[in-house]
């Protein structure tokens, strides 16, 4: 029989303690927010906007009721490019946030999409706003007297249906011949954009304004 050695025993290290430091830590270090231009690495951002040819003159006239909030509150520079016919957007040294360079653009683009000045301004004020379009032939091919039709249907006698719908959901509506533009939160849009839909397709303007009020009365309760 062969005599079974025992294994060697494991060697074991115990690693000595950490030594306390016993000093006072070092301050945490402060840094100075950096600005719009900085963080683009000193480069400056441009955006630009078309005028289309229908807008040039509301936009010369109102040129000064845009000019004025984008170049003193959100401090980014605009000028208009007669020879191309486009809205031009520069960041600035001062500019204090990046983002307004957008802000600003989503503004100019909304008063030519149709918006009124007074309407659009709050997409520079407000973060949860945005602009949504859609075509009539998205929901239904129609043609002739039957698109002519649901135009009228959108927009009622003098306006009526649309103004309904614009209370009912707090939005803003523009119909520029078969297209829609709707601005407002993204909740309040989807509740315009059913309305309009349901318009379109041929629901007559008192089932709509009915079937708006259940939807607006339960967005108020849940709110």
């Amino acid at each position: 029989m062969q005599s079974s050695k025992a294994p060697a025993p494991m060697e074991v290290e115990i690693a000595p303690r950490e030594q306390k430091y016993e000093g006072a830590l070092p301050a945490k270090p402060k840094f100075e927010p950096l600005k719009a231009h900085e963080m683009s690495d000193g480069r400056v951002q441009f955006r630009k906007v078309s005028a289309p040819p229908h807008r040039y003159s509301p936009l010369k006239k109102a040129w000064m009721e845009i000019y004025t909030p984008v170049y003193e509150q959100m401090k980014i520079d605009i000028r208009m490019n007669l020879k191309a016919r486009k809205v031009e957007l520069k960041t600035r040294s001062d500019t204090p946030d990046i983002s307004n360079l957008q802000k600003c653009a989503d503004f100019v683009h909304a008063f030519m999409l149709g918006f009124d000045v007074i309407d659009a301004i709050a997409l520079l004020r407000l973060d949860e706003l945005y602009v949504e379009s859609f075509e009539i032939k998205d929901v239904k091919t129609l043609r002739g007297e039957h698109l002519s039709r649901a135009i009228g249907r959108l927009s009622g006698k003098g306006g009526k249906t649309k103004f309904a719908i614009e209370n009912a959901t707090k939005t803003r509506i523009v119909i520029a011949d078969t297209k829609i533009h709707i601005l407002g939160s993204f909740q309040n849009i989807k509740v315009a954009r059913d309305s309009l839909c349901s318009l379109i397709l041929g629901s007559p303007a008192g089932k709509v304004y009915s079937k708006l009020r259940q939807v607006t009365a339960r967005l108020a309760e849940r709110f």
